[in-house]
């Protein structure tokens, strides 16, 4: 089980193509600062320079963000409901994208990462009913982020900023968000350099 060097990425990131996504392989690829991410059913694996990430120190927050979580506009909870998460992550339509990369096959392994302790749900909820979440994988002092999702206004933003206040006192040091989106740098995301990142995963103990 192996990948390419990942200076053998093409410019838009693509790397490999093909495989399967046992947890095993999965892991080897977020230690070797790769991610999966669905063409049809071709499992490809992709890892862009630069990268986009956010050090939880760097986290921002607008004045209407800081008072709806101080009026606590939402019930926040983590790992409550992982598959509803992901479930709503591969089903809720984004005004900016045709469709989903999460196929029957993704919501499956990642579950299964979650059962196996690696894969991590943020929920945001109101009157009962999950409206706002995300997901992503943990290794060492770093939390990969894989998806979001939100069906009321600020719900997965409140999530979000619960969970990396969360993860800040967990001392998580880095937290990856793959590619640029104007909702991530509105919180502080920002690009690095992709040898930066590997550098990083290495300092922050994502390598096993």
């Amino acid at each position: 089980m192996w990948f390419p060097p990942v200076e053998e990425a093409q410019h838009d990131g693509l790397l490999a193509m093909g495989g399967d996504l046992s947890p095993q392989r999965i892991l080897l690829a977020y230690e070797k600062g790769i991610f999966p991410w669905f063409e049809g059913d071709t499992p490809l694996w992709w890892s862009p320079d630069p990268r986009f990430v956010l050090f939880p120190e760097q986290l921002k927050m607008s004045k209407s963000m800081r008072k709806l979580i101080e009026q606590n506009g939402f019930q926040f909870t983590i790992n409550n409901n992982f598959e509803g998460v992901i479930h709503l992550c591969k089903t809720t339509r984004r005004n900016d994208q045709l469709g989903t990369w999460i196929t029957d096959e993704v919501e499956s392994a990642y579950i299964n990462l979650h059962h196996l302790g690696y894969a991590f749900s943020a929920e945001a909820w109101q009157e009962g009913v999950l409206v706002g979440g995300l997901y992503g994988i943990k290794l060492g002092k770093v939390f990969f982020g894989e998806s979001m999702f939100s069906t009321k206004s600020n719900a997965s933003k409140y999530a979000f900023i619960q969970f990396v206040e969360h993860l800040k006192k967990e001392g998580i040091q880095l937290i990856d968000c793959q590619v640029y989106t104007n909702h991530l740098e509105s919180l502080g995301a920002n690009m690095i350099t992709r040898n930066k990142f590997i550098e990083l995963l290495k300092v922050y103990e994502a390598v096993r």
